[in-house]
């Protein structure tokens, strides 16, 4: 699958949060500073992609996963490139989650509004008729979509107070956000709030992470121990830096 860019990244932030209205978290991006991979509680990573990013995208290909009709969480999203991928296979609604707004608002957005247009139609993309008819497509495409930025717990806590019933998602879809054994707890709470009985996450992840300490074992060990999701791995990659792909379940 073929993704296009539209956005150029220079600057990195140190932010507080803050409250919005419309069911959303930004960030207060009154502070600036350089960093180069995450900084807890600050920036976690979301301007790069990450290499596991890719794995799943391929697996994705290779298992012929089927998005249409599902509703998709990309959790931990930085560009969006699982979300959209789940857009472009049929979704029926993509929620968008990154920790820093910043990367929300000049990364992941910009993202999904240039992979949501159409691909041109002839030579008579000019036509005014046609334009049209092009932006009001993307923008049918575009109302399938949310994004949400802020901590895993208060990314919970608007979801599921934003509608009388909450839908909950049929797939979790997430990449390297198991670096840290710290979020652990957080993010199993995640999952078991907001995925559906007979939904799945799946994940990617280095098989660990140097310098923080987590990685794939210590995580499923981390889920085994609470009894509450199985993991199945469905994917090792050998090439470079060791990597994982697992599907979590309910039990």
């Amino acid at each position: 699958m073929t993704f296009q860019f539209n956005f150029t990244i220079e600057d990195h932030l140190e932010s507080e949060l803050t409250p919005l209205g419309d069911g959303a978290l930004r960030l207060d991006s009154s502070k600036e500073s350089s960093v180069s991979e995450s900084k807890k509680g600050v920036y976690e990573g979301g301007l790069k992609i990450w290499e596991c990013t890719f794995d799943l995208l391929a697996y994705f290909t290779k298992a012929q996963v089927k998005f249409s009709g599902k509703k998709v969480l990309d959790l931990g999203c930085g560009s969006g490139l699982l979300g959209i991928s789940a857009l472009k296979g049929g979704a029926k609604e993509i929620h968008f989650q990154d920790y820093n707004s910043m990367v929300i608002d000049e990364v992941t957005l910009p993202n999904v509004v240039a992979n949501s247009a159409l691909e041109d139609e002839g030579n008579d993309i000019n036509e005014p008729d046609v334009k049209r008819c092009r932006k009001s497509k993307i923008a049918q495409e575009l109302c399938k979509c949310r994004f949400f930025s802020g901590e895993w717990s208060e990314f919970c806590e608007l979801v599921l107070s934003s509608e009388e019933f909450f839908e909950k998602y049929d797939l979790i879809l997430t990449s390297e956000t198991i670096y840290n054994p710290d979020y652990y707890g957080t993010l199993h709470q995640t999952f078991l709030r907001l995925l559906d009985k007979n939904g799945r996450v799946l994940l990617a992840s280095k098989a660990h992470y140097f310098g923080v300490g987590g990685g794939i074992h210590l995580f499923q060990k981390f889920v085994e121990e609470r009894n509450v999701f199985e993991t199945r791995t469905l994917e090792i990659i050998e090439e470079g830096l060791k990597r994982y792909l697992i599907e979590i379940t309910f039990k």
